[in-house]
This record gives structure tokens, sequence and C-alpha cells, in this order.
């Protein structure tokens, strides 16, 4: 019968709203605050590149293929020092162990999807996801997709976006920015925005305590190798942390 509400022309306002687009817009509206800090991140790391001795079309190949900032700029010094390879390899790999642990935890959550998606969602993944979404979307959830791939590309995607943003810009304009800017230190500061609100329990904050005494203690070291045992030493700590508090809680 016309105008009858089973009739398909007429929308049902009473139907949900799709959980996905729910979950991206609340997505983007946490991580939004850590945007500028990314874009400041990334234009350090684009200038670095080129401050290194990269053309820009390895500086950009770097950036889009990369998208690891802290392994480029762990990678670079190396690489301006004429390093061998397989150190300048194993210094990424190093640096970017945090992502396997983060992989670990947040994998079990996408195992419905096809496996070239979740290989894709693993070239997006960042330092952010892993502190929202464990939030958003704790452990005892894994068995309930509803929101997760909208949630994920709200924060991925414009992570993503802002982090290239900054990055080109840097690319291009790092012979026009004098050094007396001292735009490494405000990268510093940006990137500390970033990471403070993501300390969100004891066993991030110890790790990122050893980190930093680690890494203070060793900034001699050639290579930048003091950055890898501060990252090693955290990793550590905050695992250690995370063990003790699980047995407390089963005792």
């Amino acid at each position: 019968m016309q105008g009858s509400p089973s009739s398909p022309s007429q929308p049902d306002p009473l139907a949900p709203h799709d959980p996905e687009k729910v979950a991206f817009r609340e997505a983007v509206r946490a991580s939004a605050p850590a945007m500028p800090g990314i874009f400041a991140w990334g234009v350090v790391a684009g200038m670095a590149m080129m401050q290194s001795g990269l053309t820009l079309w390895q500086a950009l190949g770097m950036t889009f293929i990369v998208f690891a900032g802290s392994a480029q700029l762990a990678a670079l010094p190396l690489m301006a020092a004429n390093a061998p390879a397989v150190l300048v390899f194993l210094t990424g790999l190093v640096v970017n162990l945090r992502f396997v642990i983060f992989a670990a935890s947040l994998g079990p959550h996408f195992a419905h999807l096809p496996w070239r998606q979740r290989l894709f969602y693993g070239y997006l993944n960042n330092d952010l996801m892993m502190g929202f979404f464990p939030q958003r979307f704790p452990a005892y959830t894994v068995a309930h997709t509803s929101g997760k791939v909208g949630y994920f590309a709200g924060v991925c995607y414009p992570n993503w976006l802002t982090w290239q943003a900054g990055s080109v810009a840097g690319i291009l304009l790092a012979s026009q920015v004098p050094a007396s800017w001292g735009v490494g230190f405000a990268g510093t500061l940006a990137l500390l925005a970033v990471m403070i609100p993501l300390v969100v329990n004891a066993a991030a904050l110890g790790g990122v305590i050893v980190a930093g005494a680690v890494g203070v203690a060793a900034y001699g070291l050639p290579y930048k190798l003091g950055m890898l045992l501060a990252l090693l030493a955290g990793m550590a700590t905050a695992s250690a942390i995370d063990m003790l508090r699980e047995r407390k809680a089963q005792a």
C-alpha cells in the first residue's frame, strides 16, 4: 500500500546509526588534539631527511613507504655516516619492535578481516592507535566487531594525512628554515605533548621513566645506540609491570 511504513522509498527514522560511522567520528574527535604535534614531528622528520643528504625523491619515497618517524630519525644518522646497511636495517627493526607488541594486542580484534586489509592496517598502525583503541575496545570485546573498523580509520587516516603533510612540508622547506629556529626542539616538545596523554597506567609510566633514564645515560653511544637501549629497557619494564599486575589480580 502506498505510504506504508514498509515501503523501501521511506527511510525509517528509528533505524540505528551506522556503528562504523559513529565510531569513526568518535575516533576523529578523540585523536584531534594530537594532530598539531603529529604535524610538527612530521616537519622535523622531513627536514632531517633533507639535511642528511637524501635527494628530494629519496626523501619523499622514505616518508611514504617507510612511514615510521622514530625509525627514520634513528636510521638517518647512520646513513649519513655510511654505516653498514645491515646496521641501518637492524636499527630500524629494533626501534619499531614496539609494533610487534601493538599487532599482538590489536590483531585479534581484526582477525575477521581479509588478510590484505589487515596488511594495509599494519602499514597504517601507529602509536596513537595503541593509545586510544584499547581504552575504547578492551581485550574482553575481542569477539565483538562492531565499530572497530570505523574507529581504526578515524584514528589512523587523519594521523597518516597529518604526518605526510608535515613531512612533505619539512622536505620542501628544509633549505628555507634556519637551524637557529630550533625546529628540532619544537618537534621534541610536540612529541611529548602527544605522548603524555597516552601514559594511562603504571606499566606505561614505568616504561617511560626507565626509557628516559636509559636514553639520557646512554646518549653518548655511537650510531644512536642509546635510543635502542632505551627502547628495549622501556619495553621490558612495561612488560614486567604488566605481568606483576596480572599475577596480583589472579592471586
